[in-house]
Formats: C-alpha cells, sequence, structure tokens
C-alpha cells in the first residue's frame, strides 16, 4: 500500500502517538508523517504509507497555513500555554494599534527557533537543552510570512485574546511569532490555541479523523482513504510514455523524443504508463533539439 494519508491529529497527541496509533490500527508498518505538529496543536497532518515516503522532501519544502489564537500581556518560557508563565501585564492598547503591530510581521523577516523545539543544536535537541535550565545560542532563520488575516479581538479582562489566520513559508514557528508580536507590543503574548488548516496544495477540509480511519480500516475499506503519490505533484505537468519507453524510464534511463511535453527544461514533470498509472516524477531535457524525460523518483512496486 503505497499513497498519501490526510488525517486530522487531535491535540493531546505528539505526531508520533498519531503514526504509532495508525500502525497498530491498520497493521501498516512503513508509515511515517510529513511535518511535526506541537503535541497540544491539532489540524492537518499529512501521512506518507510505503514507497510515498519518497514525497516527503517537497512536503518539506511546502507552505503552511494556521489558525491561531495569543493572549496578550502573558508571557511563557515556551512561547505556549504549556509552558510555566513568565510575567503577566495587564493589556491597556488600542485595537487599531494591535492590529497594525500584528499585520507588521507580514513578508520577509529573520526568525530564532524557540529553545522548545526539536531543532539540533550540537547534536542536541533543543527541548532536551531547555528541559535541563540551558539555554544556547540559536541561529535565527529566514521565513516569509505571507499573509496574516485578523479575526477578532476580544477583551478578556486585562488579557485580550487575539484569533488570526497566517501563511507562511517552511521553518516558521507560529509560538515564535506570538512571542515576537507579545515584545513588539510591549506587553508579552504567548500562543494559546494553534490547528493547521493547510500544508502546500493540501487543506484541512480534505482531512479525515482518527474515528473515521478506524471505521474504515475495520470495515476493511482504509484504501478508499489513501491518495496515490502523484496527488503531492499535482501542480506539475504530465506525460505518459509508450509502452516501449517505460521499461526505459524505470530501469533509470532518459527517454527522448517527446514531443508532446508541456513543460521547460529543467521542471519536473508527472510520468504515466498510462493514464490512470503513475510511474514517478522526471526532469524534462533537451537533447539535440527535442524534448526528453529523465527519472528523479519512482513510484512503482
Amino acid at each position: 500500500m503505497n499513497g498519501i494519508l490526510l488525517l486530522i491529529k487531535p491535540p493531546n497527541m505528539t505526531s508520533f502517538d498519531v503514526i504509532a496509533w495508525l500502525r497498530k490500527i491498520t497493521g501498516i508498518k512503513k508509515i511515517g508523517h510529513a511535518g511535526t505538529l506541537d503535541p497540544a496543536a491539532c489540524g492537518l497532518l499529512p501521512v506518507c504509507i510505503g514507497k510515498a515516503a519518497k514525497t516527503l522532501p517537497w512536503f518539506s519544502e511546502f507552505d503552511k497555513s494556521y489558525r491561531v489564537e495569543m493572549i496578550l500581556g502573558i508571557a511563557t518560557d515556551t512561547y505556549d500555554s504549556e509552558g510555566s508563565i513568565l510575567g503577566k501585564n495587564p493589556v491597556k492598547l488600542e485595537k487599531s494599534f494591535i492590529e497594525s503591530v500584528i499585520c507588521g510581521f507580514a513578508g520577509e523577516t529573520e526568525q530564532t527557533p524557540p529553545m522548545y523545539s526539536a531543532v539540533k543544536v550540537g547534536g542536541r535537541r533543543l527541548y532536551e537543552l531547555a528541559r535541563k535550565g540551558i539555554e544556547v545560542e540559536r541561529k535565527p532563520r529566514r521565513i516569509i510570512i505571507y499573509d496574516i488575516d485578523i479575526l477578532d479581538i476580544k477583551d478578556e479582562g486585562s488579557y485580550p485574546v487575539v484569533r488570526f489566520d497566517v501563511k507562511c513559508s517552511k521553518g516558521t514557528y507560529i509560538r515564535t511569532l506570538c512571542n515576537d508580536i507579545g515584545i513588539k507590543l510591549g506587553c508579552g503574548a504567548h500562543m494559546s490555541f494553534l490547528i493547521r488548516t493547510g500544508v502546500g496544495p493540501f487543506s484541512l477540509a480534505d482531512a479525515v479523523t482518527l474515528e473515521e480511519i478506524e471505521k474504515r480500516s475495520g470495515e476493511g475499506d482504509i484504501e478508499s482513504l489513501i491518495h496515490a503519490p502523484d496527488i503531492v505533484f499535482r501542480g506539475y505537468p504530465q506525460v505518459i510514455l509508450e509502452r516501449k519507453d517505460v521499461k526505459r524510464f524505470i530501469n533509470g534511463a532518459m527517454v527522448s523524443g517527446l514531443p508532446d511535453i508541456n513543460a521547460e527544461a529543467g521542471n519536473y514533470i508527472r510520468v504515466y504508463a498510462e493514464p490512470e498509472r503513475f510511474i514517478g516524477l522526471g526532469t524534462v531535457l533537451c537533447v539535440n533539439g527535442e524534448k526528453a524525460v529523465k527519472p528523479v523518483k519512482l513510484f512503482l512496486d
């Protein structure tokens, strides 16, 4: 069984917990997730099964979308509600000012990963050091906040609650974004809730719950929930090889003389043996003035 399963991770489960649960429920051993979610967070978690694990490098490059809840005036050491409170500052700020500061984070910038994260420094996970009370210097990363859409700002006593949607590049920590917003506002802040609503071309609306997966698995119908691996590459053009060229391609050889290729040299292209049989991903070449394709990843059993 090879393919992509789009599921909704519930809160209070680690991404690894979800994979262990899936292996037990389905009996499938070769399963891996494509993008960790914090235990307290929930939302879209793509899972790669079998040879679909070859798509992981593409998932790691995808942009992400989130719905966020942030509490102003309370800062924590983990930048979320799971951590210890570092300080409380009653907030007396105009909503218009809060909105302008938050929206000012849109664009390309540098962000320092939080100590409570899986980033490695000197071969050690940062969260392992943080749990021992050790803080080390972290290198900032270039990230892009493509869009921030503020949904509402509600006065909850002295500590307003802000809800907003954000679309960002890979490597962005929403917890850090909330903490940085709190610093910019001068009152502190932390992320109180997070749901991932999108990963690249995939939406939360495409995903299924663990309850649905368990039900389908019990009915012997788990395959109906699994998408073919080529769903990851649906933004690329495609080519259908003639029967005589299929063997050459799957053996790693370049296939030339393909006039129907609708892609420029150097671009990726989906390769099929027939309209419904995905073989793999190829790279388009130009050889002696003709289009050709060279295999990059194969997805055959």
